[in-house]
């Protein structure tokens, strides 16, 4: 398929041929953003980072999103499978540069409504291991990492008609000057400046919670099932800051949630109805 004179390239799982070569060469600066004299208004206010360890429902959480058919699931993480049957249009991605291609494609195209990303730790570990360890001029492709970033998120998701869905991977430590515990999305270069979380304006956190703990949230967006009741927990995102999470980078628009709905069913369907109410169609 031919777009804008460049040749997108999409796979299905276990399809992509070997010595595939992208319409980029990764030793010019051709896949740098292009200089742009005009101002944009392109906004998605339909996009969200879930962020959180492993083992605590990240993927898990998109198996609620209606229409799966219709759903753009890119796979970063070697093709690993997902925790449940689905039905999505999956892609596994073995370039980084594939990722603007999918959003490219997906553009106006009436098949797709979500696009999911599973992980962004994961792409931005591709793109290291590709374009900035096997490099000549480091400091030149440490800058590559970030504009390649900085394109996805300025240019192709802020212009998508789709919903976006990133998942990312979390690290926790010691901040030695507060002496408290940081939670953050790991990102090396000058991203890690501001951190990968400052591009989102909603960020949750998956977690695992006793049933106690939740009791004093009860809401429309938190359902105890009979198997939470079995194992006295339950996956969840956590939608707000609390005295114990202070040190993590949980965002969200002022009055998206209410106190009462810190914690909601880890459920990335139910969270994307709830930007819809908020934000509008």
């Amino acid at each position: 398929m031919i777009e804008n004179n460049k040749p997108v390239i999409l796979f299905p799982v276990g399809a992509i041929p070997r010595g595939i070569i992208l319409w980029h060469q990764p030793e010019t600066p051709c896949f740098e953003s292009p200089q742009r004299n005009d101002m944009t208004q392109d906004i998605n206010d339909h996009l969200v980072l879930i962020a959180g360890e492993s083992g605590t429902g990240k993927s898990a959480s998109l198996v609620n999103l209606p229409n799966h058919p219709r759903v753009m699931y890119l796979n970063c993480e070697s093709g690993k499978r997902l925790p449940f049957r689905n039905q999505f249009k999956n892609f596994t991605i073995t370039d980084p540069y594939q990722v603007h291609e999918a959003f490219d494609h997906a553009q106006d195209n009436p098949d797709f409504d979500v696009i999911a990303i599973d992980t962004l730790t994961f792409l931005l570990d591709m793109f290291e291991t590709q374009y900035v360890l096997p490099s000549t001029n480091t400091m030149q492709a440490w800058g590559h990492f970030s504009q390649f970033f900085k394109v996805l998120m300025q240019e192709k998701v802020a212009a998508s008609d789709k919903a976006v869905i990133f998942l990312a991977h979390t690290r926790s430590e010691l901040d030695e000057k507060s002496m408290e515990m940081k939670t953050v999305v790991p990102v090396k270069g000058a991203l890690k400046n501001n951190g990968i979380e400052a591009y989102f304006s909603t960020v949750v956190a998956t977690k695992k919670v006793s049933l106690k703990d939740l009791e004093p949230y009860a809401s429309d967006l938190l359902r105890i099932t009979e198997q939470d009741e079995l194992l006295g927990y339950k996956h969840v995102f956590q939608t707000q800051l609390t005295k114990a999470t202070i040190g993590e980078r949980i965002r969200s628009p002022m009055g998206l949630f209410t106190r009462e709905q810190t914690f909601m069913d880890n459920d990335a369907g139910m969270l994307l109805n709830h930007l819809r109410e908020y934000y509008g169609p």
